[in-house]
């Protein structure tokens, strides 16, 4: 897996959250020889054992439930420590949802954009009424799910401070998943003084709430900017399929390249099904961006 990364001309890249245990010693093995190098990895990593495919939201720090707690905590410590193993600098991690009795305000959402999937970019003021009711009722419910997010990351401070890791707090593509995107900056910005955390901006999420009228990117990124450790850099089609290759869908990313800083981690999270040749020509777009990009 790592030799085909270091043959397409990558020499270094993120772990994600579908390796499973059994290729762990490969992947140590590969790194001790210096193959490549792990900038990054994201949660869980590696999968608990009985888990074979791709679960960052197997266990969720927002559960109020106190055995999904406990497993949450117990697993993000093994992905720390998993990390400083193979003395990658972030562990990217997400931060739990809130979970509705019925159904989601955001279903209404759902069922205007499939009639007029560009509403939320054009300013439909009749949908913009519905996000407005629909963000109220997602914080009026959300209270004790955010409360026990923000405990559950204080548990782990500690720990990934002492292992020299910092946690990247990733921003979401569904409209439950917490935090919302107006508090992500004053959050992130709020922990105290030295935590061992940051923002982690993925591009193709951004995207996609900006097409459900939830954010504006630029906008987004000028808030997040002074908190920002990484980035998730991937395009988005014409019909809202991300993980695409770079400069193959609409996101603007010479706007995104004016955030990125030296000591930042840039992954290229691209879909499984993209061809080697489009994988190396997303390499090739964002050189030529970095290049180009301020402070580089």
């Amino acid at each position: 897996m790592l030799r085909e990364m270091a043959d397409l001309g990558f020499d270094q890249v993120e772990l994600s959250h579908g390796v499973r245990i059994v290729l762990v010693p490969g992947i140590l093995k590969a790194v001790e020889e210096g193959m490549i190098k792990v900038g990054s990895t994201h949660n869980f990593c590696p999968l608990p054992i009985g888990v074979v495919q791709a679960a960052p939201n197997l266990f969720e720090p927002s559960a109020t439930d106190h055995k999904e707690h406990e497993q949450w905590v117990r697993h993000t410590k093994r992905s720390i420590d998993f990390a400083a193993q193979v003395r990658a600098r972030v562990v990217v991690c997400h931060l739990g949802s809130v979970s509705f009795f019925w159904s989601s305000p955001a279903r209404k959402l759902k069922k205007y954009l499939s009639g007029k999937p560009n509403a939320g970019r054009d300013g439909d003021p009749k949908y913009a009424a519905l996000v407005g009711k629909a963000l109220e009722k997602l914080r009026k419910r959300m209270k004790p799910f955010w409360a026990q997010t923000r405990a559950s990351v204080l548990e782990v401070f500690d720990y990934a401070a002492v292992k020299g890791v910092k946690l990247g707090f990733e921003n979401r593509e569904k409209f439950e998943e917490l935090p919302l995107d107006a508090d992500y900056a004053d959050f992130v910005a709020g922990l105290s003084e030295g935590s061992p955390a940051g923002y982690w901006h993925d591009t193709g999420h951004a995207d996609i709430k900006q097409t459900m009228g939830l954010l504006d990117h630029r906008v987004h990124l000028t808030k997040n900017a002074p908190q920002l450790i990484g980035f998730h850099l991937h395009d988005v089609s014409a019909s809202g399929q991300d993980h695409q290759p770079i400069g193959s869908g609409h996101i603007d990313f010479k706007m995104v390249s004016e955030f990125w800083r030296p000591g930042q981690e840039l992954v290229l999270e691209l879909s499984p099904r993209v061809k080697s040749e489009d994988v190396l020509r997303s390499k090739e777009n964002l050189e030529a961006l970095l290049a180009a990009a301020p402070g580089f």
